[in-house]
């Protein structure tokens, strides 16, 4: 039997995602650790500890792979150069938010994605 992309990933984030992966995301957006970790919904003591322990809890988990996830659909859709600037840079659309901070939620991310989509499909600009 294979294990899809999909069964790997909820694995991943019910054991603990590891805090490089937070480190990485933090380095390709170029962002503060606090910054992302407001974005993730983790406060700056729980984040020092996590570092720590060297693993996130799943509910944290969850929270930091939406974002990964939502970096990855932006290198997909404008590239690795521009995917950081977009995500970090205030938007119109989003009422002055950057597109990182509009995903502190699920519902926000999934705004985000939908943005995306039309860029993609050269709908929005």
């Amino acid at each position: 039997m294979t294990i899809s992309m999909s069964e790997r990933a909820i694995q991943a984030v019910k054991q603990g995602l590891p805090y490089s992966e937070f480190e990485e995301l933090r380095v390709r957006l170029g962002v503060s650790a606090a910054a992302l970790a407001a974005v993730v919904g983790v406060s700056e003591r729980t984040l020092a500890r996590r570092k720590k322990e060297g693993r996130f809890k799943p509910d944290e988990s969850d929270r930091l792979h939406r974002i990964v996830r939502l970096y990855r659909r932006t290198v997909e859709v404008i590239g690795e150069d521009a995917a950081a600037q977009w995500l970090t840079t205030p938007k119109r659309f989003l009422s002055g938010k950057s597109p990182l901070e509009f995903a502190d939620t699920e519902i926000g991310a999934y705004e985000i994605d939908q943005a995306l989509g039309r860029l993609e499909h050269g709908v929005f600009a």
